[in-house]
């Protein structure tokens, strides 16, 4: 895979940071609400260390809201579940190898760095550890995929944003071909054989530390087969961020406060999107990030119809939020406590999720990134 100096798209060019509601980056729910009503137990063996064989075999949890039926299923059975004239939207963005080790070459000392957000050509924001460790101006040289030395180098510099500065002394590209490495989430301790599993099928514009973890499920026999049944796909982009792993940690859930991303909705699907809602049709959301790219980019459209978009969010869904594209979702199964479990409340009820959850517990579905998936519809 070849990447390029310039990897993603500068969004401190663009000032039109989407709001919503009164606070400025979460709808404030009409009824307080705790960060523990989001809470429940999860054996740790649930939590999937490993992807499943092949992608569409994940086991799929199936949740009628109207009914509050559930069935279980498999992700290979999607089109018999959704209908001829269905929009799905997926991301279509890439995972970064933005994982990189060094060393200090006057301690051997090793380093890690987490690339988070280009600034400016080679110039990078990162998390760096043991930062501390590490004094600003200093030079590491920069591992290869196999830990030995590859004669690259960085200057650590000083603190910026939620990380330190990192100024690359080679092209990126070269960088992240040689010494990248796919920074799996926290949760998972098995090693990736197969960087591709944790990308899914239909990636194209690299940016993201995670991967939109709802579409790894999908194979490209199973996409020929929904568009077989005249199930059409389109495309956004959101470059995910670490703050999808951070736990919220304010007691009340409106106090958090989301980073930034970068969301791009291109004309064709802002097209489709439109198309399909005035004939009646579906738009479902493949993952949160699609939810919250589409229902951000609306809230920013003058007209009160979805219309093409670039730039930046830090949207935050919690019960109470009305949407104003979505109409069904794919999703995995999220941590406790977190913004995208919250997400799910709000669109489904925050209940009727908490009894899928311990429905899903009971019958051992995998959980988080490589685990099961849930279509809530």
């Amino acid at each position: 895979m070849r990447y390029f100096s310039k990897l993603s798209i500068n969004i401190e060019s663009d000032t039109r940071t989407l709001r919503y509601g009164r606070s400025q980056h979460c709808m404030v729910p009409p009824v307080p609400m705790r960060t523990a009503d989001f809470d429940y137990e999860l054996p740790p063996e649930l939590i999937a260390q490993e992807p499943i064989e092949p992608r569409d075999h994940a086991r799929l949890f199936v949740l009628h809201r109207a009914t509050e039926r559930f069935e279980h299923r498999r992700f290979y059975e999607l089109p018999e579940l959704l209908q001829p004239g269905d929009l799905l939207v997926a991301n279509d963005s890439r995972v970064l190898p933005a994982r990189l080790y060094a060393v200090k070459p006057q301690t051997g000392g090793r380093v890690e760095l987490l690339l988070l957000k280009e600034h400016t050509t080679g110039v990078w924001e990162a998390l760096v550890r043991p930062s501390r460790r590490v004094r600003p101006g200093s030079r590491v040289e920069l591992l290869d995929q196999n830990d030995a030395p590859s004669g690259l180098t960085a200057v650590v510099g000083e603190t910026r944003g939620a990380g330190r500065e990192v100024r690359f002394e080679a092209p990126l590209h070269q960088v992240l071909e040689r010494c990248g490495r796919v920074p799996l989430p926290p949760y998972i301790h098995t090693p990736l054989q197969n960087p591709e599993r944790y990308q899914t099928v239909y990636a194209r514009h690299p940016g993201s530390a995670a991967a939109p973890t709802a579409g790894l499920h999908f194979t490209p026999q199973l996409l020929e087969r929904l568009q077989a049944k005249g199930i059409r796909l389109a495309f956004v982009t959101l470059h995910v961020g670490l703050d999808t792993f951070r736990p919220v940690t304010e007691e009340r859930p409106e106090e958090h406060k989301m980073h930034a991303e970068y969301i791009a909705v291109p004309s064709e699907t802002a097209a489709a999107v439109n198309e399909t809602k005035a004939r009646g049709g579906r738009v479902i959301a493949v993952g949160t990030t699609v939810v919250r790219t589409l229902e951000a980019a609306i809230r920013a459209s003058p007209s009160g119809v979805l219309e093409p978009y670039a730039g930046t969010t830090d949207l935050f869904i919690l019960p109470g939020f009305e949407f104003k594209v979505i109409d069904a979702l794919i999703t995995n199964f999220h941590l406790p406590r977190s913004t995208l479990l919250m997400l799910v409340s709000a669109f489904a009820g925050r209940e009727l999720i908490l009894r899928a959850y311990a429905e899903a517990v009971r019958e051992r579905y995998r959980f988080y990134s490589f685990g099961d998936a849930m279509l809530i519809l």
